[in-house]
């Protein structure tokens, strides 16, 4: 296939520029790309690596923009190349249960075609429906489902990879198991675009679950409902989906859809049983959490499928921007109760609104700081109250044992909090990793490290 770009494969306008220079991510310090480009195969990928390479032209590849901590954002004198035409599912063999996609392949597309084998792609972000799988690659995103099958790194099994010289390198393996060499599959999962850009994904597939069941525990307090998830845990039973929504999340719920979740508690604890002991898990999470004081309903599947849609949904639709983060913490779960009852506190302390949904059944919180715009003068001292609160939060985040991020990623917005959860000597051999595959420094420059 010729590396040759067609006129349809470049755009120069100001425009396009914009639209593409940013995910969905808080703006740092923007910047418009010289140009955005669309690799339609690797041979392009290649193409375009070599001559940036040869200039010294920075490269953010990008698929959809679903980011939220601005990885996909341009660099100074970048170009953005996004994959989002390579979009082929290139094999699904089911006697394997794998697939192997290009990049640009949509999460919930891949689903689909899984679906018709009885199989499932098991990482599922809230973004599923638009996000890409190589963007998923790229920040090793978690999803509903990470409780029982994990985040993306656990389904991928082999990457193939254009270099910062073009070259392309291909890792892993087509096996469940394989401990040859140094695992640089996992190594790259997760990377952001710094090392390599990702053109193909070889991923394991799950059994599409036989019977699914889901259970909504409502409580009078967010602290309440925290405390039914270690409940669970002691009850011995691994659920596929451990979500929490506080008040402020189905306040903003029933504006927007015109439901009444808050009539019946003030926090929601929705777990979610699948496979051929669905039920039997699904009557003890029951008796569990009603014994803990939670009004526990026995869903219909048509309400279940929807409070699953709308937790999926629970970021609304805002872009976090400066007045408005969506954080992505995660600590131990045996502090998910400590941790919330800290963002209560700093929320009435710095005067900020707070909202929290949480992937509960692995510690993975997204508490959502915001101040509302009133006027150049007004807006300066919120700003102030709002940072210190982020900061604060990841602290305490930190103290607890837990990260700056759980599956969203570093980018460009957490490079601040970076050094605070990893030491120098980590961060330096990280950055000699980044000269080892990237000498020259153009993959998606400022981010990540």
């Amino acid at each position: 296939m010729s590396s040759r770009l067609s006129h349809a494969q470049l755009a120069l306008d100001e425009a396009t520029r914009n639209s593409y220079s940013i995910d969905q991510g808080p703006i740092v310090d923007r910047h418009l790309p010289l140009a955005v480009v669309w690799a339609e195969s690797v041979e392009n990928v290649q193409h375009i690596v070599r001559s940036c390479a040869a200039y010294g032209i920075p490269i953010v590849a990008r698929g959809a923009g679903t980011g939220v901590s601005g990885g996909a954002h341009a660099s100074r004198g970048c170009i953005v190349l996004s994959l989002e035409r390579m979009n082929r599912i290139l094999d699904l063999n089911p006697d394997d249960e794998t697939a192997v996609v290009e990049p640009g392949v949509i999460n919930a597309g891949l689903n689909a075609a899984a679906a018709e084998h009885g199989l499932m792609y098991a990482p599922d972000p809230a973004s599923f429906k638009i996000s890409t799988i190589g963007g998923n690659v790229a920040t090793n995103a978690g999803g509903l489902r990470c409780a029982k099958y994990g985040v993306t790194r656990d389904s991928v099994l082999a990457l193939d990879v254009v270099m910062s010289d073009g070259s392309l390198l291909h890792t892993g393996h087509q096996t469940f198991k394989g401990v040859a060499g140094y695992d640089l599959t996992a190594l790259l999962v997760g990377s952001e675009g710094t090392l390599g850009i990702v053109v193909g994904v070889t991923v394991r597939l799950k059994y599409l679950p036989h019977e699914v069941h889901t259970v909504a525990a409502f409580y009078p307090d967010f602290r309440s409902a925290a405390a039914g998830v270690l409940a669970v845990g002691k009850a011995r039973v691994q659920p596929a989906i451990m979500e929490l929504l506080d008040n402020g999340t189905l306040q903003q719920l029933d504006e927007m859809n015109g439901s009444e979740l808050q009539s019946r508690g003030k926090s929601l604890l929705l777990v979610q049983t699948d496979g051929f002991g669905a039920a039997a898990e699904a009557e003890v999470v029951r008796r569990v959490l009603a014994a803990g004081g939670a009004v526990v309903t026995t869903e219909a599947s048509e309400e279940a499928e929807q409070l699953v849609e709308l937790r999926r949904n629970s970021r609304g639709a805002e872009v976090d921007d400066e007045f408005r983060v969506g954080e992505d913490i995660a600590v131990p779960r045996s502090r998910l109760v400590d941790f919330v009852a800290e963002l209560e506190a700093m929320a009435s302390r710095y005067r900020v609104g707070l909202k929290v949904v949480a992937h509960a059944g692995d510690g993975n919180l997204h508490p959502t700081f915001w101040m509302d715009r009133v006027d150049e003068q007004t807006d300066a001292a919120a700003l102030l109250r709002l940072n210190a609160a982020l900061d604060e939060s990841i602290r305490v985040g930190l103290d607890m044992g837990g990260t700056i991020t759980g599956e969203h990623g570093v980018g460009q917005y957490k490079l601040r909090w970076l050094g605070l959860e990893q030491p120098e000597p980590v961060r330096e051999l990280q950055r000699r990793i980044k000269d080892l595959f990237d000498p020259a420094g153009i993959l998606n420059p400022g981010k990540a490290i």
